[in-house]
């Protein structure tokens, strides 16, 4: 039987489980074959170098997929803002109604969206943002966990104790984001009271993934110890592959009066694009969650998707069947 929850029923899609905004990776092939393959499929707005770009990657992934796929559009702190009004207006136009949101000051975006009749996913670290979040109106929460790749915020509250506290005090709808990788994480977070999953890390790794190869194969030869965080001492953390650069950064960092200008060019965007380009590990700074101890294989979509419903609802049924012999 398939697994239906909330998130399946609103979005319209096959398996509860998200693809995230992803800097470099989320583009149409990747968000295509995601929804194609029954989950939610989402382009990153900020990969593409405009909004007018943004409008051709969106009829891009059209061509690739009939089915919903969604937009990431995330605000940052930045010297030089890009145009994400310019972004949010091109993708609304061009038909999107399912919007990933993240980062600082949403609000006017999220107003804008539901003026739209959009469905949004807001993501955030903590239960007060989430809550700040549902009165602005956001339909989804993506509450993500201190295991996650990217930004993790500065409370350091892994995924375990935000999905209970989630469950306990929202009154919308909650997926669990950071740590998920296969169909026990699925479970745990369903049991949780999630009504689905984001995963980031676990997509990088399949067939469909534009990452090089290489870089595939070194996420399945890592282990949860992989990973490092950097930005700490700017309170901008932020979880990526523990390789030459991110090291060298961290002990810049931990140098006294260490300023974000004496590591600017390590952790350059540019470099990590290329880390993905080129398949040099080792080249720049990229995201990884700590989930790459839990990948060990490069499926195609379908068959991560297949997997995990079979994994999770196996893991499921054990724990029903253990909860009735108790009552024996």
């Amino acid at each position: 039987m398939p697994i239906q929850t909330q998130l399946t029923k609103m979005l319209g899609i096959r398996y509860p489980i998200v693809q995230g905004g992803m800097q470099w990776v989320g583009v149409p092939q990747m968000a295509a074959a995601v929804s194609e393959a029954g989950g939610l499929g989402i382009i990153t707005a900020l990969t593409q170098p405009s909004p007018d770009a943004l409008r051709e990657a969106i009829r891009e992934a059209r061509k690739l997929t009939s089915k919903p796929f969604g937009v990431n559009i995330t605000l940052l702190p930045t010297l030089n803002p890009p145009d994400y009004e310019g972004y949010a207006r091109a993708a609304v136009e061009e038909g999107i109604r399912i919007f990933e949101t993240a980062g600082n000051n949403p609000g006017p975006f999220i107003k804008f969206f539901k003026s739209q009749g959009c469905i949004v996913i807001h993501k955030c670290t903590t239960v007060r943002h989430a809550k700040s979040a549902e009165r602005m109106g956001v339909d989804v929460l993506s509450i993500d966990g201190f295991e996650c790749a990217g930004h993790p915020g500065e409370d350091d509250i892994g995924g375990l104790v935000l999905m209970a506290r989630a469950a306990k005090e929202l009154k919308i709808p909650f997926i669990a984001s950071g740590g998920i990788a296969d169909g026990r994480g699925l479970a745990a977070a369903m049991t949780l009271g999630a009504a689905g999953v984001n995963m980031g890390t676990r997509f990088m790794c399949t067939v469909e993934s534009p990452i090089h190869e290489n870089i595939k194969r070194k996420i399945v030869a890592s282990t949860e110890r992989d990973t490092i965080h950097i930005f700490r001492s700017f309170r901008n953390t932020a979880r990526v592959f523990k390789n030459k650069v991110a090291v060298e950064v961290v002990n810049i960092e931990r140098k006294p009066g260490a300023k974000f200008e004496d590591v600017k060019d390590l952790v350059s965007g540019l470099r990590g694009k290329k880390v993905y380009e080129t398949g040099d590990p080792d080249y720049g700074i990229w995201s990884a969650g700590i989930t790459v101890g839990l990948i060990d294989d490069i499926p195609t979509c379908k068959d991560l998707l297949v997997r995990m419903e079979k994994e999770a609802e196996e893991i499921i049924g054990q724990v029903s069947s253990a909860v009735v012999k108790a009552k024996l």
